[in-house]
């Protein structure tokens, strides 16, 4: 049998190499999940320091009573206007909005422009990270 000079010595090296590549392609996907994560911590906690401002009228914890506003516990895929317990304008119960990202996105622009006639006196947040920030905040304190 004729051996075929560095055969063997180039298989090992590009075995190695191989796996090299592997182990640091799964240690960038885990760094970047991380980086992911800590986005997402991050944008909630920003979140929550804009939801200061709304804790003068609302609510977000279960069966807490409702406040000026109403408590906003399990807001997401809850019709406006629904809320047991508090009365709420006509616009807003008859609005037909369902609240979930995409009409918290408008209404936390302005709020008229999803439901005209309504008496919640907030103006909107001008910053759509202010908005992606608190509505992830929601998301993870209204469960």
């Amino acid at each position: 049998m004729t051996r075929v000079p560095g055969h063997r010595a180039t298989a090992r090296p590009l075995a190695r190499m191989i796996a090299t590549i592997a182990v640091v392609t799964a240690a960038m996907g885990a760094v970047n999940g991380a980086l992911v994560s800590d986005a997402q911590a991050q944008t909630a906690e920003k979140g929550e320091r804009l939801f200061i401002r709304c804790k003068t009228c609302h609510e977000i914890t279960a069966g807490k009573p409702h406040k000026v506003g109403p408590n906003l516990h399990g807001m997401f895929d809850r019709k406006a206007g629904m809320a047991e317990g508090f009365k709420f304008s006509d616009a807003m119960r008859t609005s037909g909005v369902a609240w979930n990202d995409e009409t918290l996105e408008t209404w936390l622009t302005k709020p008229t422009s999803l439901i005209p006639g309504t008496t919640m006196a907030f103006v909107g947040l001008p910053s759509k990270e202010d908005r992606d920030a608190l509505i992830a905040y929601l998301h993870k304190a209204t469960k």
